[in-house]
């Protein structure tokens, strides 16, 4: 062989080699690519929906092993530390009730007390308003007691049928003097044909009262209240409206919030405690329906309960 031919041959080897190495190089990229990638939709899933998954990733490099190691001894501490804190909201949740309970006993009495002396003196007026503070205390441990029974699952609501197109002609018409007090356009819809749903009448009452009084109070300054029944897909939508001064964007899932009670804050108009918004969506939501809220200031606000259709 030539000497030219055996320079050839090894220029030829030394390419070959080095297209091997580069080649192999980017395979082993691209694989630790993909699997990186796999990794990251995979933790992205998991946070997504807050799964009690771990990432699982077939591979013989090491790294990436223990990069997966270290991710899932991460995600067990998430998942203790979530079963921690749901335990001890659950706690937290159950004081609370007991607490409210306890409280209530006393209470009673006091206001049993407060009456035979407001029957002695009848013209006591600082024994008058006495009374109807101890009143307004008393309605509002109510409410704690109901609300934390309520998100601590001590509460179960046994749904049926119910005629919605009845009950709400009941409790408008519970309102009707109220209406005619502060001299408020009404316009109510409510179809011939009757809507049924799956609820408990007591729950379905309490929302559309506590809507209704929300919106008595803050559509004064629209000089309006609405209410109307519709169907929309596999629920029975009743829309409480006024075109009061409205709630803004960024405080619409606050006021939701228990004791969210800022300056401006619609939850306050429910009894002025901060409540009953919470208690209304937390009803509604035990019966399988949702309570939401859409709010153009200063045009209309909607408050929508949504119960499931009866079928």
């Amino acid at each position: 062989m030539s000497h030219g031919a055996v320079i050839f041959f090894l220029v030829c080897s030394i390419i070959f080699l080095l297209l091997v190495v580069f080649y192999q190089r980017f395979a082993f990229r691209k694989g630790t690519q993909e699997k990186l990638d796999t990794i990251s939709r995979k933790l992205s899933e998991i946070v997504e929906n807050d799964s009690d998954e771990k990432v699982m990733v077939f591979t013989d490099n090491r790294a990436l092993q223990e990069l997966c190691g270290q991710i899932n001894r991460v995600l067990v501490d998430r998942q203790r530390i979530k079963v921690e804190f749901r335990r001890q909201e659950l706690s937290q949740r159950r004081m609370l009730a007991n607490i409210s309970h306890d409280i209530k006993t006393p209470l009673t009495v006091i206001l049993g007390y407060l009456e035979i002396m407001r029957l002695e003196k009848k013209e006591d007026e600082a024994l008058r308003k006495t009374e109807a503070k101890a009143v307004q205390v008393m309605e509002l441990i109510n409410r704690f007691f109901t609300l934390a029974k309520l998100e601590a699952g001590d509460i179960r609501i046994e749904v049926s049928k119910i005629n919605l197109s009845e009950l709400c002609r009941e409790t408008i018409l519970g309102f009707y003097e109220l209406l005619l007090q502060r001299k408020l356009t009404v316009e109510v819809e409510i179809p011939e044909q009757d809507f049924y749903v799956w609820g408990e009448k007591e729950s379905v009452d309490r929302i559309l009262c506590n809507l209704l009084s929300n919106a008595i109070r803050y559509g004064s300054d629209g000089n309006y209240v609405g209410a109307f029944l519709r169907e929309e897909g596999g629920f029975i939508c009743v829309d409480i409206v006024d075109k009061g001064k409205g709630i803004e964007k960024e405080c619409r899932e606050s006021v939701f919030e228990r004791l969210y009670t800022t300056e401006d804050s619609r939850n306050r108009g429910i009894q002025g405690n901060g409540l009953g918004l919470t208690i209304a969506r937390n009803l509604a939501r035990q019966m399988g329906g949702d309570l939401v809220l859409e709010s153009e200031p200063g045009v209309k606000t909607v408050f929508t309960v949504k119960l499931k259709k009866f079928s």
